[in-house]
């Protein structure tokens, strides 16, 4: 096309044939889309699941974020739940491995895609992968099911109630709920994780031994991390010596200043997993020439960070790439405006509401602040933050719910996410039993599901 040719064109009218009718969709299989299909498929109501990729899992599978519950101390309060059970199920498989900084496990990326089939088939649920969401089905504010489109084209699939579990709030954006975005320059910085082979397991963990590093040693030249105190401490799986080192000595470029982060496990076979280095601010998860310009920045990135660790870590001498995940990890894009949005005071303080569907611990990562749950403190998770203001049938679980930055920066942690999931399912499973819309469900009933669903709701 030239410069003189439309901005837009036409498309034909066309009838997009029903593939499935369902009671409960549940849109994005990550910790939040997963939970909430379990937990819906085990109230007895028919649940599909759409994913876009090939594998169930999300953050956990396709992006290769293996630290589900890296906050855990021994005075943690925890929701328990799908989420636990995601841990449990994994550490049966042979999927998961001691954590290096907490009480918890380290889920193995791979291995986990085989634990989610698992799940996913023994709860009944209709499995529909490699399927992308392109619009809702809409009669005036009643969500009637989505769109897709596909290798055997476009589609829609009918459901009495929808979860969207995008991450970035995808359904209700197009459903004309209100939501909005993080400034691009207020983001917190998306990631590329990889896992890396070749280490020499023995000489690594002397290093590291020989030069602990703590939590304080997060704040940087670039970063300053605000904690309460307790955490500065505490050890971390934190790498930052070597990249700062391979600047001065030219090994890396000088502007690659924000490379640094955490390792994840140290395996025998000498490959180390969950590497979270690389850092890219400006990145737009929502806009895919955003995401096209980081994917490939991202990895030229990892390149540089396992030249530096090759020349500046011990045990690292023979390190090589082993992997990728999928696709990088965005951490921060849109959200809903909720009937009822968490407040920073409801994230540090230990918020608490009548319409609790779980709790999280008192655990904030993210724009500069991170204070780890070793005091027995936590919040409770209002249903409400999960309602979108003027859509009906629609309920939004994991990092989209209603929020502040601060509140954010903890919820949108994986196990949050798994916490919100839960409680959309029963909500939604519930509401189609009852006949009622998802605003006016019987309440009690849904806590009453969660607990019997070994749930922590208070």
């Amino acid at each position: 096309m030239d410069h003189l040719s439309p901005r837009t064109v036409s498309e034909a009218p066309r009838e997009t044939p029903v593939i499935h009718s369902t009671d409960v969709l549940v849109v994005g299989s990550g910790p939040a889309g997963l939970a909430a299909a379990l937990a819906a498929a085990r109230c007895g109501v028919e649940v599909a699941l759409v994913e876009r990729f090939g594998c169930f899992g999300g953050n956990i599978t396709v992006v290769g974020v293996e630290g589900f519950a890296w906050y855990r101390h021994e005075d943690t309060v925890e929701a328990g739940g799908i989420g636990w059970e995601f841990e449990e199920r994994a550490k049966a498989a042979g999927a998961a491995v001691p954590e290096s900084q907490s009480l918890s496990y380290e889920l193995d990326s791979e291995g986990f895609k085989l634990v989610a089939d698992r799940l996913v088939e023994e709860a009944g649920i209709h499995a529909m992968l490699h399927r992308q969401f392109v619009a809702p089905i809409m009669d005036g504010n009643d969500i009637k099911g989505i769109i897709v489109e596909s290798k055997a084209g476009r589609e829609a699939i009918l459901a009495k109630r929808v979860i969207d579990a995008t991450g970035d709030a995808d359904v209700a954006e197009r459903a004309g709920a209100t939501t909005y975005k993080t400034p691009i320059e207020e983001m917190q910085a998306a990631s590329v994780m990889f896992h890396v082979a070749g280490v020499d397991k023995k000489a690594f963990m002397e290093g590291v031994k020989a030069n602990p590093q703590t939590y304080k040693d997060w704040s940087t030249g670039e970063w300053e991390v605000e904690t309460d105190g307790k955490e500065d401490t505490m050890f971390s799986p934190f790498l930052a010596k070597p990249f700062a080192q391979a600047i001065q000595d030219g090994v890396i470029p000088a502007h690659l200043n924000t490379i640094g982060g955490t390792w994840g496990a140290v395996h025998d076979s000498g490959e180390m997993t969950y590497m979270n280095l690389v850092h890219l601010a400006g990145c737009d998860g929502t806009d895919p020439d955003s995401l096209t310009k980081f994917e490939i920045e991202g990895r030229k990135q990892a390149m540089h960070a396992i030249e530096a660790l090759r020349h500046y870590t011990p045990g690292c001498e023979g390190v090589r790439l082993r992997n990728f995940g999928m696709s990088l990890g965005v951490r921060d894009t849109r959200k809903i405006d909720a009937v009822y949005n968490l407040t920073d005071d409801d994230m540090r303080h230990q918020g608490r509401f009548d319409d609790s569907i779980g709790i999280y611990p008192e655990f904030i990562d993210g724009y500069g602040i991170l204070i780890l749950p070793t005091t027995g403190r936590y919040m409770q998770v209002p249903y409400s933050c999960m309602l979108p203001q003027n859509i009906e049938n629609l309920l939004v679980p994991g990092r989209a719910i209603g929020g502040s930055k601060v509140a954010h920066a903890g919820t949108r942690n994986m196990a949050c996410c798994a916490v919100t999931g839960q409680g959309a399912g029963v909500a939604a499973a519930l509401s189609v039993k009852s006949n009622r819309n998802q605003r006016d469900v019987d309440l009690s009933a849904v806590r009453a599901e969660l607990k019997r669903q070994d749930v922590r709701v208070d």
